[in-house]
């Protein structure tokens, strides 16, 4: 049943409780009470709005791998708290491998990621090199998880 709710909640949270729990098909206190103990349990974080990046004319979907010169957990904190503060890093992944970070960011040009590049990527603690890759389309982007 968690499952069921969780998918009604991910296609359309908008919904109102008592649509989404006739679409599970629950009444609207049990509904109620599962989706309050899933929310509590961490299980669903937030509930928001997806708003379409390329209207907003943020259509430069960048993915930067970052190297860093050193490994150790200072280096490794601070720049994930100074990464996490950038408005147009919309993720970030710490890697195994030859990159020890991807961090994806959406701009409006190639000049505004240049800026972004210079301004503030290439500060970050640690930092030795990046690899900047430009994605040409989207062929997938999703917030749904397969539960």
């Amino acid at each position: 049943m968690d499952r069921k709710i969780l998918r009604v909640v991910q296609n359309d949270s908008t919904a109102s409780i008592a649509e989404m729990a006739d679409a599970v098909g629950l009444s609207h206190t049990p509904f109620w009470r599962r989706l309050k103990k899933l929310e509590a349990e961490g299980v669903i974080r937030e509930r928001v709005a997806i708003l379409d990046a390329e209207k907003l004319g943020l259509g430069i979907t960048v993915f930067a791998n970052v190297k860093l010169r050193q490994h150790d957990e200072d280096t490794l904190e601070a720049f994930e708290r100074e990464v996490a503060e950038f408005p147009e890093v919309v993720e970030c992944f710490s890697m195994s491998g030859e990159t020890d970070y991807v961090v994806r960011a959406l701009v409006r040009s190639i000049e505004e990621y240049e800026r972004l590049l210079k301004r503030k990527l290439l500060h970050l603690p640690g930092v030795v090199a990046i690899n900047s890759h430009f994605a040409l389309k989207c062929i997938k982007l999703t917030t749904r998880l397969p539960v």
